[in-house]
């Protein structure tokens, strides 16, 4: 019986798979134009489960040597002579799982090879007149490392030259790892190898500016996880509604490979198979709770990079606009490790990638920021949940309360500055365990935030925004309203923080009717 498969490579046999034919259908292009190119893509992005139905894809038309430097160790690259041979090894070795002749593949281990010179001489008769793939994965494991910058030169040089019919050598090459081989330079300086001048003093271009961009979309859209819940549906027969399902998991992962099947293996595994949209989110609440390799990351990459940190606390918490340049090197790095997208309305700004990684980072920097400061407590459980039921318009109206007692004039700068953070750091402990809430980055600015509170099976939209006056109350009204539509809520909250010094210190309530929908505002 296949499974949801959530470690290691995924075979169809086994495991219950997204469809991706589509996208090894656009990679072989690049291939057959001969091209040389990096897939680059965050941790656990799915990059050597395509590089298994790649290589598939591709054995009957070509000769596939398919290795991975993740079990080349640092004495592998403590030479030339080292590198060649156990490059060769790899080479023969990869081979013999394929269909070509032992002879050939026995070939390609030569233990009198042992300079880059004789390693090109090497590849050239062995290439000539063959159409061979070479794909190396994990390859930035090592590529710090002078001897495999020079083998990537030697690659460089020959693709040149096959240019003006001068020598022979590897169809296609395809380098697979997080960091692009391109942006050498920066992968050294984050990892603290080496400083900027010495970096710039060794390695002024790039080694591999021969390759051509890769842009292929290697996330899931709806239709392609549906071809994963086809599969299973067609097994178990649970009468779910796929597009409906599919649709709930992409909203929260949007579409990240890991998260997509992780929560699908909590769904079959941890949830009695509630394949429903409350189950997603069941699942999702899982999944948040739990450390795996790829949280490990997120927080890893969080905590070694001030500026991106930095970065992402102004864009979640402060809500500031950020814009989406692929040069400047902070958005370059969030979008190496999988945690940025180009805001999808049409205006050039950042947004986090998905919701659960917005929910992970916004609750790092809650238990972070907070730890020290004033937080609004007394509020228990107890006070806001009844019979399983979430009571949104008494959670605000004892935020409010509290807010106002605790907090004086002094404090307005730090309020003014942080208030989301205030609210979610109260919310949280109050929904925990059995609800969760998501910033929808998209539509964050500094003068608004819309949260979406999930509680058991309700869903609350909440917008908070900062008092500017009579005419950004109205238009708080319309974009609460238009975002609920969007939700097709018929309820809404609005929590708006008035810092004007003359306004009166008691809070302020109502519930309004508009158009049919009903919004409980409070005044803070």
């Amino acid at each position: 019986m296949r499974k949801f498969n959530v470690t290691g490579t995924r075979i169809p046999e086994e495991d219950y798979m997204v469809d991706i034919s589509g996208k090894i259908a656009q990679i072989k292009k690049l291939i057959d134009n001969r091209c040389y190119f990096t897939i680059n893509r965050a941790r656990q992005y799915g990059k050597t489960t395509t590089l298994s139905r790649l290589h598939k894809t591709l054995s009957a038309e070509y000769i596939c040597a398919r290795i991975s430097f993740q079990s080349m160790g640092d004495e592998e690259f403590a030479s030339p002579e080292k590198f060649c041979l156990s490059f060769m090894q790899h080479i023969q070795e990869a081979l013999q799982f394929t269909d070509v002749d032992k002879d050939y593949a026995d070939k390609w281990l030569d233990k009198n090879v042992t300079t880059f010179p004789l390693l090109n001489r090497h590849i050239r008769e062995l290439c000539k007149n063959k159409k061979v793939v070479l794909m190396i994965d994990e390859v930035d494991r090592t590529s710090h490392n002078r001897v495999f910058l020079n083998f990537i030169s030697m690659l460089r040089d020959k693709f040149l030259l096959r240019k003006e019919s001068m020598d022979y050598t590897f169809h296609s090459v395809i380098l697979v790892g997080v960091y692009d081989i391109k942006n050498i330079k920066l992968k050294l300086i984050n990892e603290g190898l080496h400083t900027p001048a010495e970096v710039e003093g060794k390695i002024l271009n790039s080694p591999w500016n021969i390759a051509v961009n890769f842009d292929i979309d290697m996330s899931f859209n709806p239709t392609e996880i549906s071809t994963m819940l086809n599969e299973y549906e067609a097994d178990h027969k649970t009468g779910m509604d796929i597009t409906a399902i599919s649709e709930e998991i992409y909203k929260y992962t949007s579409g990240y490979p890991f998260l997509v099947s992780r929560i699908c293996q909590c769904i079959d595994e941890s949830l009695d198979k509630d394949w429903t949209v409350n189950g997603v989110r069941k699942a999702v609440r899982i999944l948040l709770d739990e450390k795996n390799t790829l949280f490990d990351d997120v927080f890893k990459n969080l905590e070694n990079n001030k500026e991106l940190n930095k970065f992402i606390y102004e864009l979640l918490i402060l809500g500031a606009f950020k814009p989406y340049v692929n040069y400047d090197p902070v958005v370059s790095t969030g979008d190496r490790y999988g945690f940025f997208k180009k805001q999808i309305n049409g205006s050039d700004r950042v947004a986090i990638s998905n919701k659960i990684f917005e929910l992970l980072m916004t609750d790092y920097y809650i238990a972070k920021d907070l730890r020290d400061k004033k937080q609004i407590t007394g509020v228990l459980h107890t006070d806001v949940i009844k019979d399983g039921k979430f009571d949104m318009e008494l959670c605000l109206r004892k935020f409010a309360e509290h807010y106002s007692e605790l907090y004086n004039q002094k404090d307005l700068e730090f309020i003014e500055r942080e208030c989301r953070l205030l609210f979610l750091s109260y919310l949280k402990p109050l929904i925990n365990g059995q609800g969760f809430y998501h910033i929808e980055s998209e539509f964050t600015d500094l003068r608004r935030m819309d949260i979406v509170v999930d509680f058991g099976r309700d869903q609350f939209i909440i917008e908070l925004k900062l008092w500017r006056g009579e005419q950004y109350e109205r238009e708080a009204y319309e974009q609460l309203l238009g975002y609920m539509d969007s939700k097709k809520a018929l309820t809404g909250y609005l929590l708006i923080f008035d810092f004007r010094k003359e306004s009166n210190r008691h809070t302020k309530t109502k519930w309004i009717e508009i158009n049919g929908k009903r919004i409980f505002e409070v005044i803070a």
